[in-house]
């Protein structure tokens, strides 16, 4: 019982969305057609991209590649910029929840050995809202992008036009947010401890390139399913058992959930002329209660319109803790860290990802659509 409970509790997304599509299996009983709900290829390729980062995480690469380029920083504001960039640069790349679980704890590190955590929640927040809005520019950088760009087969070049405007403003207000830290001087002296193994990098660089090609298909989701899972089995096997798999269980249950709404009428119309007023703002406003993700996929199933719907499932990650999966991430580590401050964190979070969320709706809304 006490596993149950506990697997509940970290997984909370999953079993709601898990409870969500069993309710919705008494209107549509599963049958054969359940099998065309799946986007094989979003799933195959949201595995495979975590695979190879549990693999790099594994050799501490990416701990490695941080710390030092926090080591080159000269104070408080600068140290700041740098971990709110790397952790920007690093969700376009490897996913904002892998950045988040990644950076963190450097962000952590740098402040304790400096005597500043009073910062904590200011710098957690921002490295939050910098991995969430990071992801936006490319499509395997937050998991609603890959899904979306999959799923309606958006060009690339397209989908980075959509993007980019939204983007340059998260750089200029998170930029902003970070000149609020004080100059003070640091001096970060401590050692990882541990050295890079050169020919791991260099092979799972190369595993995650093909796992990038395959995004962008010129390679066959098929053939990176077979070639970098069992690269990973005979090298790096751990990385196979990091990977976040309720996140791809959060995925079937919700490509369940949202199949059997759209084949049920009266949702179906509801949805549909919700979606007709703004499917900008329709969206933004679903992914503080049900996320962003759940909200890309329930939604894509209700319009044509993948230019706000991006918008909105990006801009609608900010907001609430729940928009999305990766600010759960950020309140779990700081509540593991800094329990006695949660408080003080919900508050800051809600007034800084309000205003986030605010200012770039209407933007968005009045600029970008």
């Amino acid at each position: 019982m006490n596993k149950a409970l506990r697997f509940v509790k970290k997984n909370v997304v999953l079993c709601v969305a898990a409870v969500a599509a069993f309710i919705t299996c008494f209107f549509i009983p599963p049958s054969a057609e359940y099998l065309s709900y799946f986007d094989y290829r979003t799933l195959a390729c949201l595995f495979i991209t975590l695979a190879v980062v549990c693999a790099l995480r594994q050799i501490r690469f990416f701990a490695i590649l941080a710390r030092k380029i926090v080591q080159l920083t000269g104070s408080l504001r600068m140290m700041a910029l740098a971990l709110v960039y790397i952790t920007f640069i690093g969700s376009m790349i490897i996913a904002n929840d892998m950045a988040l679980i990644t950076f963190l704890p450097l962000g952590y590190f740098a402040l304790s050995v400096t005597d500043n955590e009073k910062y904590a929640a200011f710098l957690f927040i921002l490295q939050n809202i910098s991995a969430n809005l990071g992801g936006m520019l490319t499509p395997f950088g937050n998991p609603q992008n890959l899904y979306l760009y999959s799923y309606f087969s958006i060009p690339t070049g397209e989908f980075t036009m959509i993007m980019l405007p939204p983007f340059i403003l998260a750089v200029v207000m998170l930029t902003v947010c970070c000149f609020f830290f004080p100059k003070t001087k640091l001096s970060v002296n401590a050692e990882l401890g541990v050295k890079l193994d050169v020919k791991k990098t260099v092979l799972y660089l190369a595993l995650f390139a093909i796992s990038i090609l395959i995004v962008f298909r010129f390679v066959p989701w098929q053939a990176g399913l077979v070639i970098i899972p069992l690269v990973l089995f005979f090298v790096e096997r751990d990385a196979l058992h990091m990977v976040d798999y309720p996140l791809l269980g959060t995925f079937v249950m919700f490509f369940i959930f949202s199949g059997n709404l759209s084949r049920i009428p009266a949702v179906n119309e509801f949805v549909g002329s919700l979606l007709q007023c703004s499917t900008l703002l329709v969206t933004t406003a679903s992914c503080q209660f049900i996320s962003n993700v759940p909200s890309a996929i329930l939604l894509s199933h209700f319009t044509d319109n993948y230019r706000e719907l991006l918008l909105g499932v990006n801009i609608g990650g900010t907001g609430t803790p729940i928009a999305s999966l990766a600010s759960l991430i950020t309140l779990s580590e700081f509540r593991l860290l800094y329990p006695e401050k949660t408080g003080h964190y919900i508050k800051l979070f809600l007034g800084l990802n309000a205003l986030f969320l605010a200012v770039m709706t209407a933007v968005a809304y009045f600029f970008f659509i």
